[in-house]
């Protein structure tokens, strides 16, 4: 039987490693500050705020619905995005508690 490789870690590192790899890009990351800021659903085309090609932008878009982070409604022949604020508190509480298992010594000293 082939086990994948991220399945050797534990369910909650998984799901870090997942919250990540939808963030580690800029384009995704830029859909979700104009999300915020906009505070609606956005109606039509979101590529009109990226520098990238509609079809890129749709590929963003989905892996962003993927992880949850954000939700895609169609009305009429239009789709409607928003965040999921569920989701994306559950990813602030995520990064922040990821952060606070890394504990930085006192004598640390970076050269």
């Amino acid at each position: 039987m082939v086990v994948s490789k991220t399945e050797l870690f534990d369910q909650v590192l998984q799901q870090r490693a997942n919250l990540f790899k939808a963030l580690a890009h800029p384009a995704r990351l830029q859909i979700l500050q104009f999300l915020a800021r906009t505070k609606t659903c956005i109606s039509g085309d979101i590529s009109e705020e990226l520098p990238l090609s509609r079809t890129t932008v749709n590929q963003h878009l989905k892996e962003l619905k993927d992880a949850g982070l954000i939700q895609g409604h169609i009305t009429g022949v239009k789709m409607n995005y928003c965040l999921n604020f569920t989701e994306i508190l559950e990813m602030k509480n995520i990064l922040t508690g990821f952060i606070n298992e890394i504990e930085i010594p006192e004598n640390f000293c970076c050269k």
